[in-house]
Parts: structure tokens; C-alpha cells; sequence
């Protein structure tokens, strides 16, 4: 067959046919990965804060309305992770400049404060149990003390979730979590990871980082040194009623102690009912056999000097941070500094001793140098400093005045339902800025209604301050919540699917004991203190 060269044939088009089809293709091609789910929540942002510029009116200044649309802006690109969080995290740094809400140099003050601090600091120490393998040997004492025999692992998830709200309950909730998280995923490596991994186990896992996060929340609301959010209500109870008795790390721990075991019993249960179903316990005895963990920790062999060091700074740290501000009456170390020093203080100066003291393994050699701290998750720290801007944000632009004036309603509401409506409200508020943010913007109003409601103050101000605590839904609502999210086994919906029954438990069983052991401890049965 005689082939012609293309050009000579007068029917042949000039432009190649096939070329057009390609290019057609190519156009589709390239508007279909324009037009992703991704770029639609990338473009839902500043879509979203377009519309509440335009649409919405406040009274007062229009900070307040800017305000709003940023938060809206911030927090749909959080929970779409549309932009890397870290990411999102740092957009208050140009958003609240350009629209007027605060200038560039007091946004950048909230990404270094002292509870940043505090967790640069634990950060630092944790790396080094992490270093020293310290983690480990705890992971393996307490799979050890909980496996029972056969494997259970519903028992295994209470005892790891016990020793978190049990070291949660003297120190920071944000530290108890940074220290028991290597823990946990120390327990969690022996598990196959990627596609090997089964349900059982993916489940577990999940399991294990979300009852970390919770209970270390969890634990920091049966004592007084336990968390920020009931030193603020002491502090503020003090202030407005200087006449009336002061709470004590007692009486709040005969209120604070029932409530978090209830609370704690509640959040175990339905960590088992979603993540440990019954045939479980096979599936994971694979990876954790007795005799297994025996021989490892034998091989660990005796503590080094180093390890112990380790342990002793750490120790010393969690003593001085118990011991800061004890109660009123007895004041702690924190008095001699004329209150100056503050809990980020104190872990700063105690991981600057790791960079001091030898770690006698090799000569000149410290516990630990920079190197090992490139480690440091700056995810988390910008995450922290995004929360307090906004926390910032919505109080100077007013946003804050505004949602007090919505909380009017209260007044109307029957004295029974008091409890769990203040309760609702503030844990809603809480989900959105940090709990330490969320009390010290509700309970100035609760001493308000409850003056016009003539009602114990008191009756208002704890639900409102354990409300503040309950920030189980979202990622952002608390730094630990942050560092449970980072391990990478969890997602937003595992903690809305756990973290809403949570929340319910959680307002019914303050509902049930404000009234009647709250009565009993504070006394708010008698009149109103005015």
C-alpha cells in the first residue's frame, strides 16, 4: 500500500484532530483539579467572612463584626484542614491587622505566653524521657500491672487512663498529656501500622490517644492546682465576695474529686462501647504477651545515672508546680517572687537543667543538647498562640460584650435547670476559645445573673467554670486536645463521636451533684451572698 505524506491529501484539516481533542481534554483536566473538595474549603474561608462582613450587623464598633468573619475564616480552614493547621494557625498574625481587630504587634505577643512557655518546657523534658527510653519503661510497668490474663483490653485502657487523670490531677493538663502521650504510643508501637493494621487494632489505638487527651482534662478538674480554669473561680470568687469564706484545695476537692471519678467512669465506658468491641482481645494479645513484656524489661536493665537524673528533674519540677500556690492560707513559693513566677517559669528553668547536668555516658556529654530538641512540635506551639489571639480578639473587639448580652435569658430559667443550661452554654463557648478564656468571659456574667435571680453566686459560677472544662469536640478547644491530635492516630470525627456523649455525661453528672453534694460543700443552699 502506497502511504502519502499527510500534507499531500487536500481532504486532511490542518490543524491535527487529535490535537484538539488533547487540548479539550487538557482544559477539563486542569478545571477538574481546579474544582476539588480542597480548593472549595480553601475558598469556603474567606467566602464564609465575605458573607458576614457583608450580611451581618452588630451593634457596637465593627471589630466586633470583623471579629466574627475572621473566626468563622479560622475555624472553617481548621476543621476542613484546607491549609495545614499550623498553617491556619498563623493566619490571625495577617487577618487581624488587615481587618482592624488588633495591631501586629499584639497578636504576635499571644504566640509567646507563659503557658507557651510551660509547654516548650515539658516539651523539652518529655523529649528527653523520650531520649533516655524512661517513657518506655512506664509503658511497660503499667501494660504489665493492667494486661490481666487472658489480654483485656478494656482493663488495659483503664489503667492507662487512670494513671493520666492521676497525674493530671497535680499538674498541668497540657504537661500531664505531653508526658503520658509517649507513654501511651509506646504501648501503641508494638501494633502493625499502615495497611497491616486491623480494625482491633486501629480501633484500640484510638482508644488509647482520646482517653489521654480526656482524661487528662478529666483529672484537672478534681483538684484545685489541677488546671487554670478553678484557680481563675477561686480567684474570682475572692475578688467579688471578699466577705464570704474562700474556697480551699479541700473543700474543692471533696466537690472536684466525686465529680471527675464519675466523669472519668463515664468516659471509659464509652471508650469500650465505641473502640473495644468483644472479640478484641484476640486480635491484640498477639502484640502483648506477659511473658514478652517481662523479657523486655529486663533487657532495659537496671536505671542509668542519666535516666535517674531525668526522673529527678522531672520530680522536681511537678513538686514546685504543685507547690506554687497551695491556698490561701498557706501560701506556696510562688509568694516570695510576688506572684512574678508563673508555671511556664518553672518548666523553662528545669529543662535548662538538662542542658547543665552530665549525663555520665560519655565525657563532657549532657543530658541533652540542641539537636535533640528539633524535635520540638512548633504544630502544637503555633496552634496554643492562635487560640490566645482569638481568646485576646474576641474580648477587645468587643465580640465578647456582645455574647454576654445573649446570655440575658438566663434569668427566666427554673432553679433546677440552672446547672445544666450554664453548663451547655459554657461548654459551647469553650469548643471556640481556650477554657482559661472561656471562664474568666462567663463567670463575671454568672455573678451577674445570679445577683438578679438571687441565687448562691456559687450555684452559677462552678457550672460554669466545669463547663469551661468540657472541651472535648474540636482539636483547638484545648492544647491537649492538640497533642493527642498530632500522634496522627485520631480524627475530628472520633472526637465529636466521643467527645458529645462525653459532654452529656458530663453536664448530667454536674447537674445531679451541684445540687447535692455542691449544696452540702459550699453551702449554697443558704441566702445569696451579695
Amino acid at each position: 500500500m502506497d502511504h502519502h505524506p499527510v500534507s499531500d491529501d487536500p481532504k486532511t484539516p490542518l490543524l491535527p484532530l487529535h490535537d484538539k481533542i488533547q487540548r479539550s481534554q487538557s482544559f477539563h483536566s486542569s478545571l477538574k483539579s481546579l474544582l476539588t473538595l480542597k480548593n472549595f474549603f480553601v475558598l469556603l474561608g474567606p467566602l464564609l467572612c465575605t458573607i458576614i462582613c457583608l450580611c451581618v450587623k452588630l451593634d457596637g464598633p465593627v471589630a466586633n463584626r470583623n471579629m466574627l468573619a475572621v473566626l468563622v475564616w479560622v475555624f472553617a480552614w481548621w476543621v476542613t484542614e484546607a491549609v495545614p493547621m499550623p498553617i491556619t494557625s498563623m493566619s490571625p498574625l495577617f487577618l487581624f491587622p488587615l481587618f482592624g481587630i488588633s495591631s501586629a504587634d499584639d497578636v504576635a505577643q499571644s504566640y509567646m505566653d507563659d503557658v507557651i512557655a510551660l509547654v516548650l518546657g515539658s516539651f523539652i523534658l518529655a523529649l528527653a524521657v523520650e531520649h533516655y527510653n524512661i517513657h518506655r519503661r512506664l509503658a511497660l510497668n503499667i501494660t504489665m500491672l493492667f494486661c490481666g490474663d487472658p489480654l483485656s483490653p478494656p482493663l488495659l485502657l483503664l489503667g492507662i487512663c487512670a494513671t493520666t487523670a492521676f497525674v493530671s490531677m497535680w499538674m498541668h493538663n497540657v504537661a500531664a498529656a505531653v508526658i503520658m502521650m509517649p507513654v501511651a504510643t509506646g504501648i501503641l508501637q508494638r501494633f502493625p501500622v499502615g495497611p497491616d493494621q486491623s480494625v482491633a487494632e486501629s480501633k484500640f489505638c484510638r482508644a488509647v490517644v482520646l482517653g489521654v487527651i480526656y482524661s487528662a482534662a478529666i483529672g484537672g478538674m478534681s483538684t484545685l492546682t489541677g488546671t487554670g480554669v478553678n484557680l481563675i473561680l477561686v480567684g474570682m470568687w475572692k475578688s467579688y465576695f471578699p466577705e464570704a469564706k474562700p474556697i480551699s484545695f479541700s473543700t474543692w476537692f471533696f466537690l472536684g474529686f466525686p465529680l471527675a471519678l464519675l466523669i472519668f467512669l463515664a468516659l471509659w465506658v464509652i471508650l469500650c462501647c465505641l473502640y473495644c468491641p468483644r472479640n478484641s482481645g484476640q486480635a491484640l494479645s498477639a502484640y502483648l504477651d506477659k511473658a514478652h513484656l517481662k523479657r523486655e524489661l529486663e533487657m532495659l536493665g537496671p536505671m542509668a545515672f542519666a535516666e535517674k537524673m531525668v526522673l529527678a528533674v522531672f520530680s522536681m519540677l511537678i513538686v514546685l508546680w504543685m507547690t506554687r500556690s497551695i491556698t490561701d492560707d498557706i501560701p506556696g513559693w510562688g509568694s516570695l517572687f510576688n506572684g512574678r513566677a508563673g508555671d511556664g517559669t518553672v518548666s523553662v528553668m528545669m529543662a535548662t537543667l538538662l542542658f547543665i547536668i552530665p549525663n555520665k555516658k560519655q565525657e563532657g556529654e549532657k543530658l541533652m543538647d540542641w539537636n535533640k530538641c528539633k524535635k520540638l512540635p512548633w504544630n502544637i506551639i503555633l496552634l496554643l498562640g492562635a487560640g490566645f489571639a482569638i481568646a485576646d480578639g474576641v474580648r477587645t473587639s468587643g465580640l465578647a460584650d456582645i455574647l454576654s448580652k445573649a446570655l440575658d435569658f438566663l434569668e427566666a430559667v427554673p432553679y433546677m435547670a440552672i446547672a445544666p443550661a450554664v453548663c451547655l452554654i459554657s461548654s459551647t463557648i469553650t469548643e471556640f476559645t481556650s477554657n482559661n478564656a472561656t471562664t474568666t468571659l462567663v463567670v463575671p456574667l454568672l455573678i451577674q445573673i445570679a445577683k438578679s435571680m438571687h441565687v448562691h453566686p456559687l450555684l452559677l459560677m462552678i457550672p460554669g467554670a466545669i463547663g469551661a472544662q468540657f472541651s472535648f469536640l474540636l482539636p483547638t478547644g484545648t492544647p491537649s486536645n492538640i497533642v493527642g491530635f498530632t500522634t496522627g492516630h485520631i480524627e475530628i470525627q472520633d472526637m465529636i463521636k466521643t467527645g458529645l456523649p462525653l459532654k452529656i455525661a458530663g453536664t448530667v453528672v454536674l447537674s445531679l451533684l451541684m445540687p447535692t453534694l455542691g449544696a452540702y460543700v459550699f453551702g449554697t443552699n443558704e441566702p445569696a451572698v451579695q
